[in-house]
């Protein structure tokens, strides 16, 4: 039995440690909540989501729902886990996130092989084999050890995080229930504004005062733009982005069903099992509080809404992988060091799950003097290591998954601007790849 640390115990950490827990490796596992908070956390669960509650869609026609079904054939527990308490959202994947963190925590408690440390590490140990999944809130320690350790700067960015609302606080009088263009079941509120009503919400928002950013510049991450940065762009910015009206209806308003009800439409998506909670969609923000219940209260059907977290914002910190890492997430300096998650310059659940399970695969032939698993980028995984450890970045940044970054397919001429079609046969290749790659590991 092989001694392994984990240092981290958020999505990226616990996938980690139960996969190599399981592969009956002696896991430590070292998280530093709740003895040292973040920010965004709010409990000492592990794996516990601070933005959304929603890991995107599960369809493998999508990038994110092409990247879950890699993971879930390679074992990842976390998206098992996600899957059994996931929350109605149409085609996409959300969960009950206190639900979710609780019962990861019980699989790691109760495991065997897994102690769970309360405390912070602050020291890179090259003797022992190490996976470093600290996340994009990484302690300022650690940060100044890793900075010392591999003679390179880190990086930063500012993420969001969205309000929630109490659902019994919604006027369902103005607001309604329904999905885009009533594909599937209608799992989101909407709430719908009138030219009039979206004017005056956007000339409030775009002149309301934000709280002050020290000692960085603001580099904003595209996939987590704040609500207010989104609008300065532009007054139809919102309209045509998470406020787009397209496909939405109230059913309870005679309409030609092609037709465009309202200006903008606010939607909300369920947050917890019971359905008590809602996060509003795209309004990850930097507003001060008091800016932010102004804002909220000018959306109908949310005038005497209960704000019961509101938006904030946080630095996040990444490595620079390209001159760190190598394709199976081992660091170049240390073979027994491996980063994931967030900290590596992923962005997102799924890709730091996902992270999280390569890098303990790898950790785990290494131990066993296997040869270890470098995916091609004919994966969805494959191409987001691919993209990470890329040596030529001019300006290394934070990725999601997305079909941009996976190897180029050929199909005939008259298929080629049908990109449903495109990626279902790039996601046929990329799970015979996974399928292939499932059975070499498991021998």
């Amino acid at each position: 039995m092989a001694k392994v640390k984990v240092i981290g115990a958020g999505l990226a950490g616990s996938e980690a440690a139960i996969y190599l827990a399981n592969k009956n490796h002696e896991v430590e596992l070292v998280e530093m909540r709740p003895k040292y908070q973040t920010g965004a956390h709010t409990t000492g669960y592990c794996a516990e989501f601070v933005c959304s509650n929603s890991l995107g869609s599960f369809e493998i026609t999508s990038a994110s729902g092409l990247l879950k079904h890699e993971a879930l054939l390679l074992g990842s527990t976390l998206l098992k886990e996600a899957i059994a308490n996931k929350v109605p959202s149409g085609n996409s994947l959300s969960i009950d996130r206190f639900g979710f963190s609780k019962r990861i925590e019980e699989i790691i408690d109760n495991h065997k092989n897994i102690k769970k440390v309360n405390s912070l590490y602050s020291k890179i140990e090259p003797d022992i084999p190490t996976i470093i999944a600290t996340g994009p809130l990484t302690h300022i320690e650690l940060i100044k050890n890793i900075k010392e350790e591999f003679k390179e700067e880190n990086f930063h960015f500012f993420d969001a995080i969205a309000p929630i609302i109490e659902k019994n606080s919604i006027d369902f009088n103005k607001a309604f229930y329904a999905t885009r263009w009533d594909k599937g079941e209608a799992d989101f509120i909407n709430c719908p504004m009138n030219k009039e009503e979206y004017e005056l919400f956007y000339n409030t928002l775009i002149n309301s005062e934000r709280i002050k950013l020290h000692d960085f510049e603001a580099d904003y991450f595209e996939g987590c733009m704040p609500v207010e940065v989104m609008a300065s762009r532009g007054i139809d910015t919102l309209r045509f982005g998470p406020l787009k009206p397209v496909g939405l209806f109230d059913k309870r308003i005679p309409t030609e069903f092609k037709k465009n009800q309202f200006w903008a439409v606010v939607q909300l998506r369920q947050d917890d099992k019971l359905a008590n909670l809602y996060n509003i969609v795209g309004f990850q923000t930097n507003l001060k509080f008091p800016e932010q219940k102004k804002i909220i209260r000018l959306i109908p059907g949310l005038k005497n809404a209960t704000i019961v977290r509101y938006g904030q914002m946080h630095a996040n910190t990444f490595i620079n992988s390209p001159k760190i890492l190598n394709k199976y997430l081992q660091t170049n300096k240390h073979k027994n060091i491996f980063f994931a998650g967030q900290i590596t310059g992923v962005e997102g659940y799924n890709e730091s799950i996902s992270t999280g399970l390569l890098s303990a695969i790898n950790m785990d032939r290494m131990l066993n003097n296997k040869k270890m698993l470098e995916l091609s980028s004919d994966t969805m995984l494959g191409a987001l290591v691919e993209y990470i450890t890329f040596k030529e970045h001019k300006k290394f940044q934070p990725i999601n998954s997305n079909w941009g970054i996976t190897a180029e397919i050929e199909v005939e001429k008259s298929k080629k601007k049908d990109k449903k079609f495109k990626n279902e046969l790039r996601a046929k290749r990329a799970l015979n790849e996974i399928e292939r790659v499932k059975n070499e590991i498991s021998n």
